[in-house]
C-alpha cells in the first residue's frame, strides 16, 4: 500500500544537546535559519527530493522534525508543505505537525506557522528546572517553556491550533521522585492535550556518554527509574490521559495520528538528511551528513528498483508491543512464513511474564499490561529477540 504519511527532517539546531545523537547541524546560538545560506542550500536539496519522489496518494499526516524546525521561517515551512501538496496532495483535515523549541519562536512566529497550515505542534520542553536544562545543554529556561506553552494553549482555545504536545525527559541524573512529581505538576498545570515522556537514553558519541565514562553522570538506579515511570502513569491517567504507547499519553481525541503510523507498521515517506522512511513497507535511511545526502540524491535515479530493505520481523514486534493494543503475533508469523507451533517456544520463554500478568495473550493478540508490562517492554523484547535468533523461517513456497 502506498504511504499516506511523510516525515521531513530539518537538521539545523542552534547547538547540540548533551544527550542528542540525531543527525543535526549546529549553526550557533545567534543563527537565523531564514537568512542562512546553509539552510537555503539544504532546502533546495529537500525540494528536489520531494519533487522527484515517486509520488502517491494524498498525505493524511506530515511531521516536520529535527533538529529544530522552528529555526525556519513561516515562509520556508509553507514552502515545504506546498511542495508536498504539489507532489502528493493533502487530505482534508490532514494532521500537519511541527516541532518547536521554546527558545526559537514567539507569538508572531507561531501565527506565521499556523497561517502556513501547521495545525499540530510538538513542544520540546524536556524540563521546567533551569539547572536541569543547563545540564542538558538546552538554550531555553523554565520561564521560556511556560510562556511558549501558554501561547500554544491560547492558539488551541481560539481554534487556530488543533492540538499540541509537550515533551519531557524522566530518569535524569540525580533525579528523585519528589523532583519528578513537581515536574509532572508543572506540566499538568499547562493542560497540554498530549504528553510524550521519554526515558533518558545514553547514546554513543554524546556528551553524556563521555561524562558517564568519566564517572560524572549519576543516573538513577533501575528501581528508582521504575518508580518514576509508575508515578508518571498514575499522575497522567488520573488526570484523564490515555496511555496509548510506552512513552505517549493523550487526552481523548489527541493521540498523534502520525506517530501511530510508525507503531502500526504502516509505510511512510522520509525526506531529508538522516530521515528514515518505509515506503510500501520497505525501510530506507538517508545518509546522516549533508554531503552524503546530496550525493545520495544525485545517484538515486541509478539505483535498482527494490533497493530498500523490508521492515524486519523483530522491528515489527517492537513497534507493535510498544502500543497499548499490542500486536497480532499470529498474523506476523504468517507474514514471516513461520509455523504457529513455533510461537509456543516464545510463549514458554515468556511464561514468567505471563504468569505475573505482565504479558497478556488473548487469542492471536499479544500485549503488555499497562502500566507494569509496558514499563518492562525492553526486557520482554530482549527475550523475543533472543528467541528470534534461534528461529528459522520455513522456505518460501515455490511459485
Amino acid at each position: 500500500m502506498d504511504p499516506r504519511s511523510a516525515y521531513v527532517h530539518i537538521p539545523f539546531c542552534h547547538r547540540r544537546c548533551f544527550y542528542c545523537d540525531f543527525p543535526v547541524v549546529p549553526l550557533g546560538d545567534r543563527a537565523d535559519g531564514a537568512s542562512s545560506g546553509s539552510v537555503a542550500a539544504y532546502l533546495d536539496l529537500l525540494h528536489r527530493e520531494i519533487a522527484t519522489s515517486p509520488g502517491g496518494p494524498p498525505l493524511a499526516t506530515v511531521y516536520l522534525g529535527g533538529g529544530t524546525p522552528s529555526m525556519l521561517s513561516s515562509v520556508q515551512v509553507a514552502g515545504i508543505l506546498q511542495a508536498l501538496e504539489r507532489r502528493f496532495g493533502l487530505t482534508p483535515g490532514a494532521e500537519l505537525s511541527l516541532e518547536l523549541d521554546p527558545a526559537s519562536f514567539d507569538q508572531a512566529r507561531l501565527a506565521g506557522y499556523l497561517a502556513a497550515g501547521i495545525n499540530r505542534v510538538s513542544l520540546g520542553g524536556q524540563s521546567f528546572d533551569d539547572g536541569v536544562l543547563l545540564d542538558l545543554g538546552r538554550r531555553h529556561r523554565g520561564a521560556d517553556l511556560r510562556e511558549a506553552a501558554g501561547w500554544l494553549g491560547l492558539a488551541q482555545r481560539r481554534g487556530d491550533l488543533v492540538s499540541w504536545s509537550l515533551d519531557l525527559i524522566q530518569g535524569l541524573p540525580s533525579q528523585n521522585v519528589a523532583h519528578w512529581d513537581g515536574q509532572l505538576s508543572a506540566a499538568l498545570a499547562l493542560e497540554p492535550p498530549h504528553l510524550s515522556v521519554y526515558d533518558l537514553s545514553i547514546e554513543p558519541g554524546t556528551v553524556f556518554e563521555r561524562r558517564l565514562e568519566r564517572g560524572e553522570l549519576a543516573l538513577p538506579p533501575e528501581d528508582l527509574a521504575a518508580d518514576l515511570m509508575d508515578l508518571t502513569w498514575a499522575r497522567l491517567t488520573a488526570a484523564g490521559y490515555g496511555h496509548y504507547e510506552v512513552s505517549n499519553y493523550a487526552l481523548p481525541g489527541h493521540a498523534s495520528r502520525h506517530n501511530r503510523v510508525y507503531w502500526s507498521g504502516a509505510g511512510w515517506w522520509g525526506f531529508g538528511m538522516g530521515a528514515t522512511g518505509a515506503p510500501r513497507g520497505r525501510r530506507r535511511a538517508h545518509p546522516r551528513t549533508r554531503a552524503g545526502y546530496e550525493e545520495a540524491l544525485a545517484v538515486r535515479a541509478q539505483e535498482p528498483a527494490g533497493a530498500e530493505e523490508g521492515m524486519p520481523f523483530d522491528e515489527r514486534l517492537m513497534v507493535g508491543l510498544r502500543c497499548r493494543e499490542g500486536v497480532n503475533l499470529e498474523r506476523l508469523a504468517r507474514q514471516e512464513n513461520l509455523k504457529l507451533s513455533q510461537l509456543e517456544g516464545l510463549r514458554q520463554r515468556l511464561a514468567a511474564y505471563e504468569r505475573r500478568g505482565l504479558l497478556r495473550i488473548e487469542g492471536p493478540r499479544w500485549r503488555l499490561a499497562d502500566p507494569e508490562g509496558l514499563a518492562l517492554s525492553n526486557g520482554v523484547l530482549r527475550e523475543m529477540l533472543a528467541w528470534w535468533q534461534d528461529v528459522e523461517p520455513l522456505p518460501a513456497p515455490a511459485l
